[in-house]
């Protein structure tokens, strides 16, 4: 036998394998794990956004509806004010002509003295 020489199963064992080690099954799980939950996490935030932006959006609709409704119920309200300002004023004239014309009647057809009309407008 030649010294140098090697049996066939000693240099089998002695060789360094050619092909790259592999990586963990369990490491690259978890890696993929963590991109998954990170992509998942960024989907949610993402319709999240979405759904603050459609709330958003509905509610300033919402709000310019209420503010054109308002403007039209406080403009109803100054013409309701203004009508009502004139028709006290109306009232209070009629029931001055008719305080007038009771009076008036009283005196020409019963002879009762009145102390006469008073015209304050």
């Amino acid at each position: 036998m030649n010294i140098h020489a090697t049996p066939l199963n000693e240099a089998s064992e002695a060789a360094v394998p050619y092909a790259p080690p592999r990586k963990s099954t369990t490491r690259t799980d978890a890696v993929d794990g963590v991109e998954t939950a990170g992509q998942t996490i960024v989907g949610l935030l993402n319709q999240a956004v979405e759904a603050a932006d459609a709330n958003i959006k509905h509610a300033l609709d919402v709000a310019q509806k209420l503010s054109r409704q308002l403007r039209v119920a406080e403009e109803r309200i100054i013409d309701l004010e203004a009508d009502l300002k004139y028709f006290k004023d109306r009232a209070e004239r009629a029931e001055k002509w008719l305080n007038f014309i009771s009076s008036d009647i009283e005196q020409k057809f019963f002879g009762r003295p009145t102390a006469g009309p008073t015209n304050n407008s």
